[in-house]
């Protein structure tokens, strides 16, 4: 007897990764002709994205004319560069170390952050970390509001609701981050004559879970038409170190860890995947409710926050707007 597949399953997200690549590939090279550039640049935190990003890169272009930026800074996980070096190492290219906390000191964003935590929680300082959460978008209806973690210098935490101008300032400090790392990644673009690289997947992408002229600026942007569960499928199949692709993922931006589920998506990537899929395929929604371990009530509560996320977050993606137009000559770069 042949078994075979549900009509909508994990399986449905399943690429010929050999395929993809070269896809991929053939699109990466054909932009540096057309651009009369040299090579890639390509931010590593130690995540996936950056790293099946560069391994991208490094079938296209060759290692030689792919490179590295390790970019961390004090509040960024201990083991940020030994994974983002693993990547550099395992696949050949040539990399820099750019130490980014006395630039991000320079400009305040630490004493900016802390500024904004002390509406909320006005003991905070010295010896205290946080982290930013969301509440679960599948467990209610409840208009969901931010928190802040705080863990005290005894090692105990308290939870805290953030005021929306302690929220925001808390993220625009924050945002000093991605732009800085932005600001090195074209420096040596500019130095070297090679493209800038942007590594959001389509989670990201399409959710708007990135900053505005910080990592949401890029040359190319090579996998935001990927799910996360296919982004991992490249990875394997590129080669990307087993360290890597089994590290969870993380924002690695706040002093206290911090997974991208409890920042931003609220669902695990790989039922946010078969939920947004479903949704853009007008796939019925007792199938994605299936295949995803969810009730049809959950699905149509994520379906109403990716709504909401492509609604608020529509200006990141929006290029700056003219009082009225202005003859350009055309360089036929699409």
């Amino acid at each position: 007897m042949t078994l075979t597949q549900p009509a909508f399953s994990a399986a449905t997200l399943q690429i010929d990764a050999e395929q993809e690549t070269a896809r991929i590939s053939a699109s990466l090279t054909e932009y540096l002709v057309r651009t009369r550039r040299r090579g890639a640049v390509v931010a590593l935190s130690g995540g996936i994205d950056s790293s099946v990003v560069a391994a991208l890169c490094v079938r296209a272009l060759g290692p030689d004319r792919v490179f590295g930026l390790h970019m961390p800074e004090k509040e960024s996980s201990d083991d940020t560069l030994d994974f983002s070096r693993q990547v550099s190492d395992a696949l050949g290219f040539d990399s820099v170390l750019e130490e980014i906390s006395p630039i991000l000191e320079a400009a305040g964003c630490y004493r900016r952050r802390d500024d904004a935590i002390r509406l909320a929680v006005p003991e905070y300082g010295a010896g205290y970390r946080s982290k930013i959460v969301l509440p679960s978008v599948v467990d209610s209806d409840s208009f969901r509001l931010y928190s802040i973690v705080v863990q005290h210098p005894d090692g105990s935490t308290t939870r805290h609701r953030l005021t929306p101008e302690a929220y925001l300032g808390i993220v625009a400090a924050t945002n000093f981050k991605q732009r800085v790392r932005k600001m090195l990644e074209y420096y040596h673009a500019d130095r070297l004559n090679y493209i800038v690289t942007g590594t959001p997947n389509r989670l990201e992408y399409d959710q708007g879970f990135f900053v505005k002229l910080g990592d949401g600026a890029a040359d190319v942007k090579p996998i935001a038409h990927l799910y996360k569960s296919q982004v991992y499928q490249l990875a394997e199949y590129l080669g990307v170190p087993a360290d890597v692709r089994n590290r969870p993922s993380t924002t690695d931006t706040y002093s206290m860890p911090q997974s991208q589920e409890e920042f931003y998506f609220s669902l695990p990537h790989q039922r946010l995947d078969l939920c947004l899929h479903g949704k853009n395929k007008d796939v019925p929604i007792e199938q994605v409710a299936e295949a995803a371990g969810l009730t049809v009530e959950q699905v149509e509560r994520v379906y109403r926050d990716i709504d909401q996320k492509r609604s608020t977050t529509r200006y990141l993606h929006l290029p700056p707007v003219l009082a009225a137009e202005v003859a350009q000559i055309s360089h036929d770069l699409r």
